[in-house]
C-alpha cells in the first residue's frame, strides 16, 4: 500500500472548482500533481502558478486514447502515479424536456463514461505496481431524484453504482477505492444552476471548494470507502432516497426554502455588480 509520504496525483477537471482547490492543497502538502483538464490553457495556468511540483495535461475523459496519453505523460514526468482523482463533471440545469438531447448525452458521457474509462485505464498500471488509489468525486445528488437537474442526478447515481461495482471487482487487488459525495459547492456548476433557477440546490449554504479539497486530502490517508459531505446530511439523504413520499416532501420543502435563499443570492450578486460598475464610473 501507499504510505503517507509525498504522492503523485492526477486530478481531472483540475483547472477550476474543486479540482483546482485540491491541486493547490496537494502541492501545499508536498505532493506532486498532474492537473488534467480539457481546458488545456486553464490547466496550464494553474500548473504554472503551483510551481515545480505541478504539471498539466490536456485530457478529454470521454476518450480512451486521451486517457492513455495523459497517463503516459504523468509517468514520463513524475515516474509514477499513486492516486487518480476522478473529479471532472458537467451539469446542464433545466426541465428535462427543455434541455437538448445532446446535452443529456454529454452529461452521461462526461459524468459516467469518463470516470469509468479513467479507472479502466489506470487499473493495469496500479496492478503492475501493486498499489494505487482511485478517488471518485460523485455527489449527494446520487441518492436523490432532483427536479431541474434530472440528468445530472441520474448520471451521479449511475457513477456511484459503477464505482462501487468496479471496486468490488478489484477487491482482491492492492488498489483502494474511495467515493466522495459533496453537497452543493460554490463552483461554476452551481452558478449555472443559479441562472436556471434550480431552487432545490440552494436550500442549504453551499460548501467551499477548499473544504471539499480537505476531505479529499484526508481520504488519501484514510482510504475510506464512501464519504458524504457532511456526514450527517448523507445519513438523512440516504434515508429519504428509498421513500418516494418523503422525497416529495423534502423536494417541496427545499424548493420553497431554496427559492428564498436563491433570490437573496441573486440580489447580493446584483448589488455587488452595481457597486463594481459604480467604482468603474468613478475611476
Amino acid at each position: 500500500m501507499i504510505g503517507e509520504l509525498s504522492r503523485v496525483v492526477l486530478v481531472t477537471g483540475g483547472a477550476r472548482g474543486i479540482g483546482a482547490a485540491f491541486a493547490r492543497l496537494a502541492v501545499a502538502r508536498g505532493h506532486r500533481v498532474m492537473v488534467a483538464d480539457i481546458d488545456e490553457s486553464g490547466a496550464g495556468s494553474l500548473a504554472s502558478e503551483l510551481g515545480a511540483n505541478a504539471r498539466h495535461v490536456c485530457l478529454d475523459i470521454r476518450s480512451p486514447e486521451s486517457w492513455q496519453a495523459a497517463l503516459d505523460t504523468t509517468y514520463e514526468v513524475f515516474g509514477r502515479l499513486d492516486v487518480l482523482v476522478n473529479n471532472a463533471a458537467v451539469v446542464y440545469p433545466g426541465l428535462t424536456k427543455d434541455v437538448p438531447l445532446a446535452k443529456h448525452k454529454e452529461t452521461f458521457e462526461v459524468n459516467v463514461l469518463g470516470p469509468m474509462l479513467g479507472i479502466l485505464a489506470v487499473t493495469p498500471r496500479f496492478q503492475a505496481q501493486a498499489s494505487g488509489h482511485v478517488i471518485t468525486v460523485c455527489s449527494m445528488s446520487a441518492f436523490l431524484a432532483l427536479p431541474g437537474i434530472a440528468s445530472y442526478s441520474a448520471s451521479k447515481s449511475a457513477l456511484r453504482t459503477l464505482h462501487l461495482a468496479l471496486a468490488l471487482e478489484e477487491r482482491g487487488s492492492s488498489i483502494d477505492f474511495t467515493i466522495v459525495h459533496p453537497g452543493a459547492t460554490e463552483t461554476r456548476m452551481l452558478e449555472d444552476e443559479a441562472r436556471k433557477g434550480v431552487a432545490v440546490a440552494f436550500a442549504r449554504p453551499p460548501a467551499r471548494p477548499e473544504d471539499v479539497a480537505k476531505i479529499l486530502m484526508k481520504a488519501m490517508k484514510t482510504k475510506k470507502v464512501e464519504i458524504c459531505i457532511p456526514e450527517s446530511r448523507g445519513r438523512s439523504v440516504k434515508a429519504i432516497a428509498g421513500n418516494p413520499r418523503r422525497l416529495l416532501e423534502m423536494v417541496e420543502k427545499n424548493e420553497q426554502l431554496g427559492a428564498k435563499m436563491l433570490q437573496e443570492r441573486l440580489n447580493a450578486h446584483a448589488t455587488e455588480h452595481d457597486r463594481i460598475e459604480a467604482d468603474r464610473g468613478q475611476g
